[in-house]
């Protein structure tokens, strides 16, 4: 494939990203007719936030270079049926451009929650009252990789510019509509706030990507009728969710209120703590929706919904959901769980359509994780009637019979799969059980939860990976495996101890090997792997709101998890990544590091924008959608963060202190979903150890649930530069134990320094621990085979038969009069310092082929910071300096080779959108 099209974003992409974000917009109070706004009525729009318009959240997930980006102002001007009070947008535009968007310098989680707002008077909003009835007041927040939110003003609370900003508009207009552009749910005590008058609509738009402002305008000028709901709870207080009392904890954090996250906790416990339901959202229109009863066959139950637009003037979509209420029996159980959900088409008033809604009784099967039942390790149905409900949220839900019954009938305790214990906790704490029901609320009881009893000694050595004899090279290339000439046993037999320890590292960030400016290459990182057994080297770019490609090439910024999560559209999510698999395709690139699956356990998670939502199987089916659309597209995704992201503070070592049954019901279910539903292929481990286990060495986790109970036949790889332990003994964590990594099938581990893969320049363990027979080399030749066996069908195969690129040819300028005078010379060799923004000249005397060498570093003290620049030669960018915190601890790297004629060139470096690197010399040199 050409690459004059990488960095040209895909075309039609950013139309279908538009579509998607007006589908996740929620609507949650509609008063008097506030929205939308339109024949011909004027609109008054305050908050900077209507022109500083948030695209995503901030970290590695949201890092991507698009060709535009829209804000609310514009997009709104472009709207033909309504007006603006340009005399008021006009007055904002001039603050804005005096006190300009707060990016905090810039550097890696320096962002701050929310902008300063602009002040306004009495007069300037008592005037803009007389120019129109209605006023918009957009509120935005930001958060993300490494920086979570905290329950302080401008950050999960409004600060109180922005209060009195509210208080001083509704005293002036009777119609006031809040435009939420934010990561996800918010503080929203606001409402009760004494005011003059009320506001009248609420309008959460989330991030939309690129095309945000566009999806927001049509929405608010009825262009777009609302249709998105809820995937998360909204309550009175940050208090109310029962994870907040555990949140944030620095080595640990407990899982208490167990598998009641969300909805499952309020429906439950708590439902007067209630401000807004999950799956709950209004339209500009009605609609009814007709039940019919539900019936059981093969396995399933299916119910019948005829959903009619009974409005009059706008078309609209609905959404009908089916929850399902189970005996409480030994257990206990939620009062509500959602079994499935679908959307109608777009219908116009008098217009219906019947949804079927078909879900396995299996899936309302609880995890014994005591013995309770007397089935330990099984998923079971208890005895008693499971009703079932339909609705248009959890709360706007009547019953439904089930064949003539008033639900479905277990008639004894059924076993629906037997397990094995796996990633049980090793601490004893108290969860939270239903105890006696009053009045369809719950007492809140505790139970003891299960500790771990099963040795993993025993377990890892009953299912040790037989050894190949090694066979030196036989001639096997990696295509005659694919071409099914030759067997995967046989290639890899072939590999040494060394290069099978070079296979499981992966280079990076910004490798000249591959795409420039993607977060990591793997595969064939030495000569011998490369060109002996023709592996490839395979591109990995960061996600999951589109491609990060650090040098500056643009690509499309789709709209965050959340939002999609919103829609309840698993057709429009699988078609929007078709057309992302498209672009990664287009990019090179083999597989998208997202989407991200774990659960909103607590609005105050940084990276709560990267993920869908805080139910498990909205979760999970959003993320297979995601996942086929990519593939059907042509490249791969790799779902993150496996398992437990709850919180981005203290991530590497917070330990998730979670009991088996809420891991398997509630945070692994989607990832399940996601292998079993979406042909997943690919996984990254989070940071943190669950129940004492880092994740990328937890065997368990990765071998036991993921590869033995769900068949999972792809790779898994580390999130970058991750810690393991022991994965028996657990203890203390390093970035060198990849041995334990090995063990536990986490295949990869991202990254080591480019270049460098062979040289083993992090110094890990993997080869000492063979030699001492701590690991086999069966273990090794496992995730070697499980690495090949991904590149077989990814994108690379068919781009490695391709002829190898020679380093890229920099044209030279020809003689420059008194600036030729300063020139450098480069000889053999030649080292300049390189201050940021400078231009260095110098003069090659003999062109050829010219390694690269450099010396930089960084003030920041944390190690995953991530910063890099742009090098370019006579306005060419040719690679991408890229590194960690070092706290300024300089380090030399090799960067490549670049290919100089006889002549002039001007070397400058730029920044991107992540600083903080100071690149104190350049060395070319032959």
């Amino acid at each position: 494939m050409s690459k004059k099209l990488i960095g040209v974003p895909l075309e039609g992409f950013a139309q279908l990203c538009r579509e998607a974000a007006a589908q996740g917009a929620v609507l949650l109070k509609n008063e008097d007719h506030t929205l939308p706004v339109t024949d011909g009525e004027c609109v008054s729009v305050f908050g900077r936030i209507q022109k500083d318009y948030y695209r995503s959240g901030t970290g590695s997930g949201g890092a991507v270079n698009v060709p535009y980006a829209t804000n609310l102002l514009d997009s709104l001007r472009q709207c033909d049926n309504l007006k603006i009070n340009e005399e008021l947008a006009g007055i904002y535009e001039q603050w804005i451009q005096e006190n300009p968007f707060d990016d905090g310098g810039g550097g890696w989680t320096a962002e701050p929650w929310s902008q300063k707002e602009m002040p306004v008077t009495e007069e300037l909003v008592k005037k803009a009252a007389q120019k129109s009835d209605k006023a918009l007041v957009v509120l935005g927040r930001t958060a993300g990789e490494g920086k979570d939110y905290e329950d302080t003003e401008g950050g999960y609370r409004l600060d109180a510019a922005e209060k009195e900003l509210l208080a001083m508009v509704t005293r002036h207009f009777k119609k006031t509509a809040v435009i939420l552009n934010v990561t996800c749910v918010i503080d929203m005590s606001f409402l009760e706030e004494a005011c003059e008058n009320p506001v009248t609509a609420i309008l959460y738009v989330w991030h939309g990507g690129q095309e945000g402002g566009n999806a927001a305008a049509d929405v608010i000028s009825g262009r777009v009728t609302p249709s998105g709901k809820l995937a998360d709870t909204i309550c009175y207080s940050l208090a109310d969710y029962p994870s907040t009392a555990n949140h944030g904890g620095e080595l640990e954090n407990i899982y208490q209120e167990d598998i009641y996250v969300g909805y499952r906790y309020f429906e439950t416990f708590a439902p007067d703590r209630v401000r807004y339901p999950f799956g709950f959202g209004l339209s500009y229109t009605d609609f009814s929706v007709m039940l019919q009863e539900a019936h059981v066959k093969n396995g399933n139950i299916t119910v019948k919904a005829n959903v009619k637009n009974t409005g009059s003037r706008y078309s609209g979509r609905e959404v009908v959901q089916v929850y399902f209420s189970a005996p409480q029996g030994k257990l206990g159980r939620p009062a509500r769980e959602l079994a499935a959900f679908a959307k109608t088409g777009l219908l116009a008033p008098g217009e219906e359509e019947e949804l079927l809604l078909t879900f396995p009784i299996a899936s309302m099967a609880a995890y014994d994780d005591g013995g309770y039942t007397g089935n330990k390790a099984c998923y079971v149905l208890e005895e008693g009637c499971y009703r079932i409900y339909v609705g248009t949220s959890v709360r706007d839900v009547a019953p439904v019979m089930v064949d003539g019954a008033e639900g479905y009938e277990v008639a004894g305790l059924t076993v629906t799969q037997r397990l094995e214990e796996a990633c049980a906790p090793e601490k004893e704490f108290i969860r939270l059980k239903p105890g006696a029901c009053q009045g369809g609320i719950y007492e809140k009881t505790g139970q003891k939860v299960p500790t771990a009893t099963v040795s993993l000694a025993e377990r890892i050595r009953a299912n040790m990976p037989p050894t190949l004899t090694r066979t030196g090279s036989r001639g096997i290339q990696l295509k005659d495996v694919l071409d099914k000439a030759e067997s995967m046993e046989a290639f890899i037999a072939q590999l040494t101890p060394e290069e099978l320890a070079t296979l499981v590292r992966g280079e990076g960030m910004c490798s000249p090997r591959v795409t420039p400016g993607v977060a990591s290459c793997f595969g064939g990182l030495s000569n011998s792997l490369r060109e002996t057994y023709g592996i490839p080297i395979a591109a990995a770019a960061d996600g999951p709101s589109g491609i990060r490609m650090d040098v500056g090439a643009q690509a499309t910024q789709v709209p965050i998890g959340t939002l999609l999560a919103c829609t309840f559209d698993t057709k429009l999510v699988e078609e929007l990544y078709v057309m992302e698999g498209k672009e990664l395709l287009r990019n090179e690139i083999d597989t998208l590091l997202g989407p991200g699956i774990n659960i909103h356990r607590n609005p105050l998670n940084g990276r709560n924008f990267e993920y869908f939502s805080e139910d498990p199987l909205l979760t999970g089916k959003m993320a297979a959608a995601n996942i086929r659309g990519i593939m059907r597209g042509g490249s791969n995704a790799t779902m993150k963060h496996y398992a437990c992201n709850s919180q981005e503070k203290e991530r590497s070592k917070v330990n998730a202190v979670v009991s088996e049954r809420a891991l398997r019901e509630i945070y692994l279910k989607a990832f399940e979903i996601a292998v079993r539903e979406g042909g997943a292929n690919s996984v990254m481990t989070s940071y943190n150890p669950v129940n004492g286990h880092w994740s990328a060495s937890n065997y368990d986790l990765n071998t036991t649930i993921l590869r033995k109970e769900w068949g999972f036949e792809g790779i898994v790889m580390t999130d970058w530069w991750s810690t393991m332990n022991d994965c028996i003994l657990g203890g203390a964590e390093s970035r060198e134990n990849t041995a334990a990594m090995v063990r536990s099938q986490n295949d990869l581990y991202m990254v080591v320094d480019n270049l460098a893969a062979e040289n083993n320049p992090m110094g890990d363990n993997t080869l000492k621990a063979l030699g001492k027979g701590e690991l086999t080399l069966g273990e090794l030749q496992r995730c070697a085979a499980n690495i090949c066996r991904f590149l077989m069908k990814a994108p690379v195969m068919e781009r490695a038969l391709l002829p190898e690129e020679e380093p890229e040819l920099i044209p030279a300028c020809t003689e420059n009069g008194e600036a030729s005078g300063k020139a450098a010379l480069l000889k053999d060799s030649c080292r300049f310092a390189t201050p940021m923004n400078e231009h260095v000249l110098f003069a090659v005397e003999e062109a050829g082929v010219y390694h690269v060498r450099i010396q930089m570093k960084t003030d920041n003290p944390d190690f995953r910071a991530q910063s890099a620049c742009n090098a370019s030669l006579n306005g060419i960018r040719f690679m991408a300096p890229q590194l960690n915190g070092t706290n300024g601890v300089s380090i030399v790297r090799e960067m490549g080779d670049v290919s100089l004629e006889k002549g002039y060139y001007d070397l400058c470096l730029t920044p991107t959108k992540m600083p903080g690197i100071t690149v104190e010399w350049f060395e070319f040199y032959k």
